[in-house]
């Protein structure tokens, strides 16, 4: 799929991989915003999908470095789920979706980008959200750039900060 609005992502496509994992990078840094990060808690944080199947994709992550369901403790992965249902909360309140998609892509033929560290995906969906673009040219229309997407979500996710 190609996003209208997002011609960086053939950047991403095609572009020269890390060799590094940008996932413990960014959660080190303290650059929040341009890294997407949404919200932080002491073993996993919420991160926005710079290059997004839809409006307001979010991705959970654990801080630990891991790439399987079978490297995560059992409170870890009570963690990541308790976070998803945070993030699926500050979604319905501030973008009103009809239904979501959340899963985990585990290794690259199934669809894992960054297959080295585990992350969990939340896409809010709406109905008419797949229209007549993705079927006749393979374009998906998204219709907020994700820093405004950020910047109408940060302050939701950090209320109770």
């Amino acid at each position: 799929m190609k996003n209208i609005w997002a011609p960086w992502r053939m950047d991403y496509i095609l572009g020269k991989k890390p060799s590094h994992c940008i996932f413990c990078e960014m959660q080190q840094e303290d650059r929040d915003r341009e890294n997407l990060i949404l919200h932080r808690r002491e073993n996993t944080y919420v991160i926005m999908n710079r290059y997004p199947y839809n409006n307001g994709h979010l991705m959970v992550l654990p801080y630990v470095h891991v790439s399987t369901l079978e490297g995560l403790e059992p409170e870890l992965m009570k963690d990541i789920m308790e976070h998803t249902q945070y993030s699926v909360d500050c979604l319905r309140e501030e973008f009103r979706p009809e239904g979501f998609n959340i899963g985990i892509n585990l290794g690259k033929v199934a669809g894992a980008g960054i297959e080295e560290h585990l992350h969990m995906h939340i896409v809010p969906r709406w109905v008419g959200d797949i229209s007549f673009m993705s079927v006749l040219d393979d374009i998906r229309v998204i219709p907020e750039h994700v820093l405004e997407s950020y910047d109408r979500l940060h302050p939701l996710f950090n209320r109770h900060a």
